[in-house]
């Protein structure tokens, strides 16, 4: 149970990012009539997230690629691994451009905001991916219950009914591309630790609890945006358009979290970049890490939420066929061996 939970926060850290935390990636894909949307995503999720960890435990991976070749094939292996690798480098310049957003709610330089993340994730490698295990330990049950309290605490002031809509369900497609779009980071990570996994029942603790942790906070906070929609074309990040109605207090708080679920997004990005290299250059985890953030700096100029309206829905078209593979994988798995 602990080394499961320990794998489902790891998870939960890699998909809770800038997007997610702030609310602009569930607005992007989800808002209204979308309540089976979200209920499908968290059962695509954690079949998913069941089917890579189980491969990745086979395989006693230590890095993406023998996962990614035995979920996709051989042909579409060198797409794919192109695939991800942009992908990581791109979410990595959501994260960091989300940490500079975040440093200018509270008047700080953008700047600032984007230093103070690339010193935190170089000094966090020094330990290797032990140190992220640790930090998502600490950090994600507080981003958890944090996010949860002010959503909580809204719909009730709110007096908001969040099954009022129960009935109207066309947006249902959506859970497709959405968790499609959070495969491949997924695979990445995930594909790294294989040679850790000790047993099938970690597996199934991490991937159930965070289908239903993130299946759970995905509809609470996407019926709160629907009570504002009107609002959140003036706010870059969501989640300020209901921090709104509290106390500065509370806005510190919540954003410090926000803050941390880019943090551990990112570092998932960095971790999957570096043990993907790593089998080409033989230095040390920390300098490999400084030598991929450094060159992303100057990209993150492009803007958070246009890095998000622009490239994640792109990639979660393109990741359907991963996700289709990752759903029928006992199907074809079990047809593949059966000719064996």
């Amino acid at each position: 149970m602990r080394s499961g939970l320990k794998w489902m926060f790891l998870i939960i850290g890699t998909t809770i990012g800038a997007g997610y935390a702030s609310g602009r990636e569930l607005w992007q894909f989800f808002g209204h009539e979308s309540g089976l949307a979200i209920l499908l995503f968290a059962i695509f999720f954690s079949v998913s997230c069941y089917v890579i960890m189980y491969v990745s435990y086979k395989k006693e991976s230590s890095d993406y690629l023998p996962v990614l070749r035995a979920i996709v094939g051989d042909k579409l292996t060198k797409v794919y691994d192109v695939m991800i690798f942009l992908y990581l480098t791109t979410t990595t310049i959501v994260m960091i451009a989300g940490s500079g957003a975040t440093g200018q709610a509270f008047n700080l330089s953008y700047w600032w905001g984007v230093l103070i993340i690339t010193a935190c994730l170089i000094a966090l490698f020094l330990r290797d991916i032990n140190g992220i295990l640790a930090m998502n330990q600490i950090i994600l049950p507080l981003l958890i219950g944090g996010l949860l309290y002010i959503l909580l605490l809204f719909i009730n002031d709110q007096g908001l009914n969040v099954w009022a809509h129960l009935h109207e369900q066309r947006n249902w497609t959506a859970a497709f591309p959405f968790t499609a779009l959070n495969i491949l980071p997924l695979i990445a990570v995930l594909g790294a630790i294989g040679n850790k996994i000790k047993s099938k029942q970690e597996i199934y603790v991490a991937a159930i609890g965070s289908g239903l942790i993130l299946g759970t906070i995905s509809f609470i906070y996407n019926n709160s945006l629907i009570q504002i929609a009107d609002e959140l074309l003036l706010y870059e990040i969501p989640l300020f358009a209901i921090l709104k109605h509290y106390p500065v207090e509370i806005l510190i708080f919540l954003s410090i979290l926000l803050w941390f679920a880019i943090f551990t997004t990112a570092a998932s990005g960095v971790l999957g970049i570096v043990t993907r290299i790593q089998n080409r250059w033989n230095a040390p985890v920390w300098i490999l890490a400084s030598a991929v953030i450094i060159p992303m700096i100057p990209l993150t100029t492009v803007g958070f939420s246009a890095l998000i309206n622009y490239i994640y829905p792109v990639y979660g078209i393109l990741n359907l066929y991963v996700l289709t593979r990752l759903l029928l994988y006992p199907l074809w798995n079990g047809k593949e061996n059966r000719r064996v």
